[in-house]
């Protein structure tokens, strides 16, 4: 997804990003050119296809061949502050690893990381556990109709429990969620998981004739031996097909023998010819977004790919709902922002429960909550400001100027400068008039959303509060919340722990921020605050 993308993602084709990541950024300080049946970390993983991209990264789906098991791979840009950037997601990523050990956070695990050197750079890789389908497909599946209450309630349920450890546990704002940054399990077509569907693997090696085969013997070992010969050409048939479509696939035998042995390194360079044959193998690459605000150029197939309205229909409500929140590198959006990110004043882990009820609201509706556009005399932000006041009410003076920009929309009367007319139109008549909720459904959920979208970033509700809502605990309870107590704080805002630790925090706070942000730094906000719901 491009940095500044805007607009409504239903009305550009099923396609809300460029057709992929272009080559002017493959180049000295960019990406690192990638050929399907590439190795890294000396052998371990083998590239199996493309997943996406963002503007700091391009993720593959890659076969780690000494665990036997699927990984997402993770390949950062090679400049300094890209770098810098990746070390700082790790550090968070580690954090959060270590303390969910038995794997129930609802939060994507960091599995392995290395460097790799190439031609363009030394580039910082992330092994993230492989996940499916994120939420922004899932919403697709429901043809932007909106998903069944009672599975937009499970959903919930795991996002909750995953903000809940972040903000509770360990002082993390995320900063960046989005539907593209929930991702479920597995994927909602199993057709098209290849943990499930038996696709065949692209293994390291140098001759096509040896991944024939490999793939043909596994195909026939697979059905116990009893294949006709008709049956024993297709596969054949098949394989060959999928040989010719991973281009590149052959390791080099020099870069094998050059390679460093150095456990924190990989030095398995790949020339940059790759894009070409990218676009050629483009019809096997996988086409939905993996964290990093990645995404590719498929989506304009999709709606072919998911098939008819009741084949995406009956994969909606079979759908495994267990999900993770994905991308903790900071990334930014324009639909998702707090008012106080906008008017650059201090914000803190209640502005992810803000985007977090815009998620809550487009999987229900299937439509963004607010979707903000310039005007011949206002801009974007100032447009989005309007929007959140005709639903949620006028904006109290205080909140409106209190913040670094505020001056920009407001004037000193606390008055939007440009939008002078409101048309207000409150949430629970928005849901019943132009979405058909019933009257109970529709004051049901605006009773969860309202509280969690106040202006006044304190008297929202923490995630704890949220899970224990009417509205959550109504439906299916899978998850049990930490029973960690919430940290106790001191005069200053920070509990001693944290002042303890407050030169690791410090550290960390480039990635995604600690508990509270100011506002007033010294770096222009508009360059350095993340772009929240």
């Amino acid at each position: 997804m491009a940095e500044d993308e805007t607009g409504d993602r239903r009305g550009m084709s099923d396609d809300y990003s460029s057709e992929d990541e272009g080559t002017e950024d493959y180049r000295r300080g960019g990406y690192h050119a990638v050929r399907i049946g590439d190795t890294f970390r000396n052998g371990c993983y083998v590239v199996q296809s493309k997943l996406g991209w963002g503007h700091f990264s391009t993720v593959w789906l890659a076969w780690d061949t000494l665990r036997s098991r699927y990984v997402a791979l993770k390949i950062q840009k090679s400049a300094q502050h890209y770098t810098e950037a990746a070390m700082d997601e790790i550090k968070i990523l580690k954090q959060i690893a270590e303390g969910d050990r038995d794997d129930k956070k609802c939060v994507v695990k960091l599995l392995d990381h290395f460097k790799h050197s190439g031609p363009n750079g030394q580039h910082m890789c992330m092994v993230f556990e492989y996940l499916g389908d994120n939420l922004l497909t899932l919403i697709k599946y429901s043809d932007y109709r909106g998903v069944p209450l009672h599975m937009v309630k499970e959903i919930c349920q795991h996002i909750l429990v995953g903000l809940d450890y972040l903000h509770r546990e360990l002082s993390i704002i995320h900063t960046d969620l989005k539907p593209e940054n929930v991702l479920l399990l597995s994927m909602i077509d199993p057709s098209r998981d290849p943990t499930k569907s038996g696709a065949s693997l692209i293994l390291p090696t140098g001759k096509n004739k040896v991944v024939l085969e490999t793939v043909v013997s596994k195909e026939i070992k697979s059905s116990n031996g009893d294949l006709t010969r008709n049956q024993k050409k297709k596969i054949r048939k098949k394989a060959k097909k999928a040989a010719q479509g991973c281009v590149g696939k052959e390791v080099s035998e020099e870069n094998e023998r050059d390679s460093n042995i150095n456990d924190t390194e990989d030095t398995n360079a790949k020339p940059n010819e790759i894009l070409g044959e990218e676009r050629a193998h483009r019809s096997l690459v996988k086409d939905e977004t993996k964290g990093d605000g990645i995404n590719n150029g498929n989506q304009g197939k999709e709606r072919c790919r998911r098939g008819s309205h009741a084949t995406r229909k009956k994969l909606l409500a079979e759908a495994d709902l267990k999900c993770k929140l994905v991308d903790f590198g900071n990334a930014c959006w324009t639909q998702y922002r707090c008012p106080e990110v906008i008017l650059g004043s201090k914000y803190s882990t209640s502005a992810d429960l803000w985007s977090f009820a815009c998620i809550c609201f487009e999987l229900a509706t299937g439509d963004v909550l607010f979707d903000p556009h310039s005007g011949e005399n206002y801009d974007r932000d100032e447009d989005h400001l309007a929007l959140m006041m005709e639903l949620l009410g006028i904006m109290p003076r205080k909140i409106a100027l209190g913040g670094r920009y505020s001056r920009d929309f407001f004037n000193r009367y606390g008055d939007l400068r440009h939008i002078r007319r409101l048309h207000f139109w409150p949430l629970d008549k928005v849901l019943m008039e132009k979405y058909n909720f019933s009257e109970q459904d529709a004051k049901d959920m605006a009773d969860f959303l309202i509280p969690i979208l106040d202006f006044a970033p304190e008297k929202r509700p923490t995630a704890a509060q949220c899970l224990n809502h009417p509205w959550i605990s109504s439906g299916p309870q899978l998850l049990q919340l930490s029973t960690t107590a919430p940290k106790q704080h001191g005069d200053d805002g920070t509990s001693k722990r944290e002042r303890k630790d407050k030169d690791d925090r410090e550290a960390m706070e480039a990635g995604v921020g600690n508990i509270e942000i100011d506002g007033g730094s010294s770096k222009p906000l508009k360059e350095t605050l993340p772009k929240l719901y």
